[in-house]
């Protein structure tokens, strides 16, 4: 499997990369498509790695096939939340290697990967704001948002959409809290998330509380459904498609 490139965007391309905390992406770019038996020896790799270094835990990485460009929507063989599928490399991917990839291996991503455009981008958020985030903020889905992980994704992804669609900027999950702010977002719930991002001290941890559970899960919830709701009327929706799983965060669609 020569490799060509390797490159890494989120949150390291964009500045806010949190030792333990944050994921790390990585694209990389192969000679040619893998075939089953390449396939089978990477997930090896990555299970290896995981079971030598724990942070690789954290570890994600797409393999796209040098050549054809014309393909944006093709999936690639991705290992990342400790399994092995395909996925696509999404457009807001593509617009952060653009912006700032850091570079591990071989040549920049530019001309290499499709570019983006802002209509293309905005209407990959819309859909998936539409197609994956709003029905998780349904009442079927409320037990949910008991869980850090989806209170947290819930309302940095619903702020960072927000910039992106208002000014067709990316902005880091640091820049989304203080977004969170101005938009009057619930205090307690923007400061628990920063505590288990950014904080030091992680044995304090009030969302131990169940009932500062419920409460912040609630809060976060109707929030981020509201949010959601006004800011597809504000810029248009698109039409709904099939959506198994967050292409922005990559976690699975819950069972109804």
């Amino acid at each position: 499997m020569p490799l060509v490139a390797l490159w890494a965007h989120g949150s390291l391309a964009l500045g806010d990369y949190q030792p333990g905390r944050s994921d790390l992406d990585l694209v990389a770019l192969v000679v040619t498509e893998l075939d089953d038996a390449q396939q089978a020896e990477l997930r090896v790799v990555h299970e290896r790695l995981i079971a030598d270094v724990p942070l690789a835990r954290s570890l994600h990485c797409t393999y796209v096939p040098q050549g054809d460009r014309s393909d944006t929507a093709q999936k690639h063989p991705t290992w990342a939340q400790g399994e092995w599928f395909e996925r696509p490399v999404t457009p807001v991917s593509r617009r952060e290697l653009a912006l700032g990839a850091v570079v591990l291996h071989g040549p920049p991503p530019v001309g290499l990967l499709p570019g983006v455009s802002d209509q293309e981008l905005a209407e990959f958020i819309r859909a998936e704001l539409a197609d994956y985030w709003l029905p998780v903020t349904g009442n079927a889905k409320a037990e949910l948002w008991l869980q850090d992980i989806w209170v947290d994704l819930g309302m940095l992804t619903f702020a960072r959409a927000s910039v992106t669609l208002r000014d067709g900027q990316l902005i880091t999950k640091g820049e989304a809290l203080e977004e969170l702010r101005s938009m009057g977002a619930p205090t307690a719930v923007v400061d628990d998330i920063r505590r288990r991002r950014y904080g030091t001290d992680l044995l304090k941890n009030p969302s131990a509380s169940d009932g500062f559970r419920a409460r912040r899960a609630e809060q976060a919830r109707q929030f981020v459904r509201a949010g959601i709701t006004t800011l597809l009327a504000q810029h248009g929706n698109t039409p709904p498609g099939p959506a198994h799983a967050s292409r922005l965060t990559r976690r699975p669609l819950p069972p109804a």
